[in-house]
This record gives C-alpha cells, structure tokens and sequence, in this order.
C-alpha cells in the first residue's frame, strides 16, 4: 500500500452530509427491523444488529481508501474494473439464488452483492477510457468503446436477474452528455421513453400519431437543413416499429411480475377481478408503502410509532422500502430533509467534480453523482408509486452491508481524488 506524504483538504461538507445519512439511515432501520425491546444493538440476529457491523466496518474501510494515493485509483483502474467483471461472470458458477436473482456469494450466514461494486468499478472504467488523450467523444468508435465498457457489467448482472441493477448503469449518459456527446443522442433517448409509454398506455397507432404531429411541425419549423421529406417518413416507420417492438417485447419478453407491475403503474389492465388480484400480490408492497407515508402528515407518529411499521406491514421494509419509514415516523418534515440531504450531496459533488484539474477526477466525479442521482430517483419515486416497482436500495440508507460498502467506496474515492486537486498543475 502506498502512502501519500502531500498535503491534502477533504470536503467536510460532503463527509458531514454521508454521516448525516448513514446515521438517519441506521435508526429508520432500527424502527423497521426491531421486534419488542432492543436488548442489544450488536444482535446479530436482528437486521439492526447487523447493520451496526456494516457501519463499524464502513470506517475502516472509509480509512483504507483515503490512504492509497490518489493517482493509484487512476493508474489501476482497468484492473479494478477486470475484477469485478470477474466477480460477476463468477456467479454463474459459484453464485448464491436469493428472492429468484443469482447475484449473491454466501459466506457463510452473511452473503456479498458484486453488482453494487461493479458500479464504483465501471465509473474508474469510464473516466480512464475518457480521460485518455487519444480519446474523442465525438467520435463513433470512442463513443461505441465507452458504451462496450458500460454495456459488459450491465448486460451480465441481467442475465442474473437483478434488472433493477442493470437500470442504473444508464447513469453514465450524462457524464457523455457532459463530456462532449451531442445533444441529439439525449433527444433520442428521451423519445423512444416517451414512445415507449404511449405505446404501451395507447396502443402503437396513437404512439406513431403524435410522432407524426411531432415531426411535422419540426419539418415546417426548420426551414434550414430540414432534409428531404422521405427523412422523416422513414424516422415515422421507425417510431411506430418501436412502438410495436415494445409492445411485443412487453407480453412476450417480460415476466409475469415484471408485466403486472408496468401494467398498474400505467393502469393498463381493465379486467376488475384480475386488477383486484394484482393489488394484492404485486402492488401489496406498493400499497402499503403508499399508506404507511400517507399517515406520516406534516411531523410523523414518531420513532418506533409507526403502526405500520412496527406491524411489519411492508415486506422488506429495511431495505428497498426504507424511505417509507421516514415517511410515516418522521412525516413530510422529515422526509423532506433527506431529499435535501441527497439533492445537497448531488450538488456538492458535481460543484466539486467541475472545480477538477483532472479530466479523470472530473468524469469520475459525475459518473458518482449520476450513479447516486439514479438511484435516489427510482428508490424514491418506487416507494411512492410515481414509478414502477424496482429493486434497488436507497444509497447510505437502505440495509445491506454490499450497498453500503460499495456505496461508500463510489463516493470515497472522489473524495480522495479531490482532496489530491491541491497538489496538481
């Protein structure tokens, strides 16, 4: 290991706000994971218990990365990045089932998540490929060779069947976007979403109307370089053939649950009985969620008050659904306050990540706040209901000892990396 003997300035700022997480996060996890009295907050066998571990650890671990050199996180990032694509395809084989997804190692009774580390990993891939001189992202090839290094992780922990996971990875669009992609390529991303939901909600036919609307008035609206009209008849054809594709992708492609689910977040299904019975199964959770932070009103019941909390209403509430636990034991108050403590942290990041002298410490510094940004959206917007079900845990807050570490890690290290812009020219 290498010791750094250069002068260094942490951002306390950022250092404060993960506390300030981590530490909210631990006593929400406390209230919904306890039964009866704490008699210890070292049981192990209780999720809390656990959890305090996870946490002891975190700060060693917080000091093994701050004490590696901050250009060691650049030079070796390829590396760490073959390892955990290592890890990964290694499930395959040595790979533990949980809740129908392959994507655990079992050590003994405690089980480690790779695909939360593969994230920290394809962010150093990411900024390494970008920050190389011979590197152009206007370029074709530069952009396929990126997108390659993002596709490998999320295309294997797919295959696994952590789709939840695999979503996150579209974060790294906006560090291209920042870093030089051309504008179109947002557009086209953001319309193919759009049409996808009208053709689901709508039928392929509406999605392709309003695509018709849409590229009539940019035809007549760009008098320069608008093209030839057979242009536009062709990106018409393709908009209402994606819309077919997605249609058909959705009853043929999808599983039963994951079907159901984008079916009540839309409110496709019409049949009463069936729509009954999916409330009950794969909206349960949904549900109750909706309810617990609903009873919260402005100030919350209070810690360990929770009725539905206490009461195990919501399955899993220590992990994915965490957030409604502030919701109904700290209210609209407190659930407010970790938005603005996740918003300030995204900010604080990305104020951070443009104050870089290093391409690599920038691009790295946006991938983190993407990463995060991603998943602050979807945890939130699920428990909720303003998207469909995912899983996928809340950062710095949500349960599991893989989350929290490889979290940490993610952020630590552009913590690091900062902390070294002093020394640079």
């Amino acid at each position: 290991m290498i010791r750094d003997q250069r002068r260094f300035k942490f951002d306390w700022i950022t250092i404060i706000i993960f506390l300030l997480l981590v530490g909210f996060g631990y006593v929400n996890i406390l209230s919904a994971s306890h039964v009866g009295e704490v008699t210890s907050y070292f049981d192990l066998d209780q999720s809390y218990g656990k959890q305090t571990i996870f946490i002891g650890l975190t700060f060693v671990l917080i000091i093994l990365i701050l004490s590696f050199e901050a250009k060691f996180y650049e030079r070796f990032a390829s590396v760490i990045y073959l390892a955990a694509i290592l890890a990964l395809v290694g499930l395959f084989i040595f790979g533990k089932d949980v809740n129908g997804a392959r994507s655990w190692y079992g050590i003994g009774s405690m089980t480690i998540q790779p695909s939360e580390f593969a994230k920290f990993a394809t962010a150093l891939a990411v900024a390494k490929y970008i920050s190389d001189m011979q590197t152009n992202m206007q370029t074709i090839k530069d952009q396929i060779k990126v997108t390659a290094i993002i596709i490998v992780p999320a295309l294997l922990i797919l295959l696994q069947n952590d789709a939840g996971s695999t979503i996150v990875y579209l974060a790294f669009f906006f560090v291209f976007y920042r870093e030089g992609l051309q504008q179109v390529y947002l557009v086209i991303g953001l319309s193919l979403i759009i049409l996808a939901v009208l053709g689901l909600k709508f039928g392929a036919l509406i999605a392709g109307l309003v695509a018709a609307v849409v590229l009539t008035i940019a035809y007549f609206f760009r008098k320069k370089k608008r093209g030839s009209i057979f242009q536009y008849i062709i990106v018409l054809l393709v908009c209402i053939g994606f819309s077919y594709g997605v249609k058909l992708f959705y009853e043929h492609g999808l599983k039963a649950h994951q079907q159901n689910r984008i079916s009540l977040w839309l409110r496709l299904e019409k049949d009463p009985a069936k729509l009954e019975r999916m409330k009950k199964e794969e909206a349960y959770n949904l549900i109750q969620s909706e309810q617990a932070i609903s009873s919260g009103g402005w100030t919350g019941k209070g810690f360990l008050e929770g009725t539905r909390t206490t009461g195990k209403f919501v399955p899993e509430q220590h992990t994915d659904y965490i957030f409604s636990t502030v919701g109904e034991e700290w209210g609209f108050l407190g659930s407010s306050f970790v938005v603005i403590l996740f918003v300030a942290l995204i900010l604080r990041i990305l104020f951070l990540a443009e104050s870089q002298k290093s391409q690599f410490s920038r691009v790295y510094g946006y991938g983190v706040a993407s990463i995060l940004f991603i998943h602050f959206t979807i945890n939130t917007g699920m428990v909720m209901g303003l998207i469909p079900t995912v899983g996928i845990p809340l950062p710095f807050f949500s349960y599991g000892g893989s989350g929290l570490w490889g979290f940490t890690i993610l952020l630590f290290i552009f913590i690091k990396l900062d902390s070294n812009k002093i020394n640079e020219w």
